[in-house]
């Protein structure tokens, strides 16, 4: 199908957005609509998600990973430690897919590969409570917590609650003195991209009852607003996120589409939908440096970055599907126009990235990641996870 045609098909699809559930509300464990209730996800996307869902289940391991090439970001190359071997981050986001899709322990399609899942990640807490194998570090941590917290959320079990708790106190537990995490726990430094992945999983665990100190969220919304560009001279900058806030600014930091779908992620989790959101946050936590005078970060010229940055990665880097994880949850909670466009230019992209097998290729990270992360962005529509909802 032509470029322009699926364009045509998919935004005779999507609809005018209702109200999403709320946050507290558990997802049906039955299988995923198909049909009129969910019209953005065109024939096209729920064909390219039942694919990948399935090439994800044929690849789980016997004790519930996925194999994933262990490493860290470095600069924008990826510095390999251990070579596809069991990994709870990229496996958590395996199971995120599936949970996306109505799947739960005990229910669903693919409910048993949820199970091993949880056996599995419960295996990998250490006596300090971080979540790691064969040494991932605070990335894998924050999503194989946000994974057990949705689906405590689902179940209800007793002995996943205790694992959670323990999880999630270690993720506060290490939060630095400005507010946020770096890839090591209780790093003094810190970044952006797994600051976002830390209030992600602590808003998830705080929902279902986990105990999570409110200043913790306080705190990491404040390292995210200053780390905002708000000064609409620079129009090149202007409405993005920096990759590390430091308060003297000596050193300069990078600024891209992935940094700044995780910046405004990060306001949505913690309730801060408008600009009157943002400046009550500022008043009430006294954040100097706007009350002195400097913009504050405005919802509007986020969205406009984000709109026009989309596509500056290529497809095959891990910065991309990372990017789209946070960017389609920001643009779904924006909803309107920007949703739309959005959401119509990802799904073409993936829909004609998959390969026949079903999988997406990406360089150096392995495919269970992106394809993982593929089927999360499509399946967003199908309002499944709390986490991912307003």
């Amino acid at each position: 199908m032509s470029r322009v045609r699926f364009l045509v098909a998919a935004l005779l699809l999507i609809p005018v957005l209702g109200v999403s559930p709320a946050a507290s509300e558990e997802p049906a464990a039955d299988p995923a609509p198909r049909g009129p209730q969910v019209r953005e996800i065109s024939e096209q996307g729920q064909e390219a998600i039942a694919k990948g869902l399935a090439w994800l289940a044929e690849r789980q391991q016997e004790d519930g990973s996925w194999k994933a090439n262990v490493g860290y970001k470095l600069n924008s190359d990826y510095r390999l430690t251990a070579a596809q071997t069991g990994h709870p981050g990229v496996s958590a986001l395996a199971g995120m897919a599936f949970l996306a899709g109505g799947n739960i322990p005990g229910r669903g399609r693919y409910g048993r590969n949820v199970e091993l899942l949880v056996k599995y990640l419960i295996s990998c807490i250490t006596a300090d409570g971080m979540i790691s194998d064969h040494g991932t570090r605070m990335y894998s941590h924050a999503f194989a917590t946000l994974f057990l917290a949705e689906v405590y959320g689902m179940t209800r079990d007793a002995e996943l609650k205790n694992a959670l708790e323990k999880a999630t106190a270690f993720t506060w537990k290490c939060q630095n003195e400005n507010g946020a995490w770096r890839y090591a726990p209780y790093a003094q430094d810190s970044d952006m991209s797994i600051t976002v992945c830390q209030v992600m999983a602590l808003r998830a665990a705080r929902n279902i009852g986990i105990r999570v100190p409110k200043e913790s969220i306080d705190k990491a919304v404040n390292y995210v607003l200053l780390s905002a560009n708000t000064d609409p001279r620079d129009t090149s900058t202007f409405g993005s996120f920096k990759y590390q806030y430091r308060r003297q600014d000596v050193i300069p930091t990078r600024n891209s589409f992935a940094l700044t779908a995780a910046g405004l992620t990060t306001l949505y989790s913690a309730g801060l939908y408008t600009d009157q959101d943002i400046l009550d946050h500022i008043r009430k936590h006294k954040l100097t440096r706007f009350l002195r005078g400097e913009p504050a970060p405005k919802i509007r010229p986020i969205l406009k970055y984000l709109r026009d940055t989309y596509g500056s990665t290529p497809r095959r880097h891990y910065f991309y599907f990372y990017g789209n994880y946070y960017a389609v949850q920001a643009m779904f909670i924006a909803g309107g126009d920007a949703w739309e466009r959005y959401f119509t230019s990802v799904q073409y992209d993936l829909v004609n990235s998959q390969e026949s097998d079903g999988h997406w290729p990406i360089d150096k990270v392995g495919d269970v990641f992106s394809t993982a992360a593929a089927c999360l962005i499509l399946q967003i529509p199908y309002r499944y996870l709390p986490i991912f909802q307003r």
